[in-house]
């Protein structure tokens, strides 16, 4: 998988709190950097795929280990 700049664990939590820790920490981070998420709400993988896509960031990679998601988001 990518190299990752930045690491958020947001497993445990649900819809909307993984979307909004996203959200907040790409705002903070450089363009062309990558975020590697972890989480256990399935509904991430909607919500990511439709945040980089309205937003403009790439989803560079997805995988799904039982009840663990992971992501990696370069920001546009």
């Amino acid at each position: 998988m990518p190299d990752a700049d930045a690491e958020l664990d947001a497993t445990g939590l649900v819809c909307p709190e993984p979307l909004m820790l996203v959200r907040n920490r790409v705002r903070e981070m450089a363009s062309g950097a990558v975020l590697h998420v972890l989480a256990t709400d399935p509904s991430t993988g909607r919500d990511f795929h439709n945040f980089c896509r309205f937003m403009g960031h790439e989803l560079v990679a997805e995988e799904r280990d039982g009840d663990r998601f992971e992501y990696w988001i370069r920001k546009g």
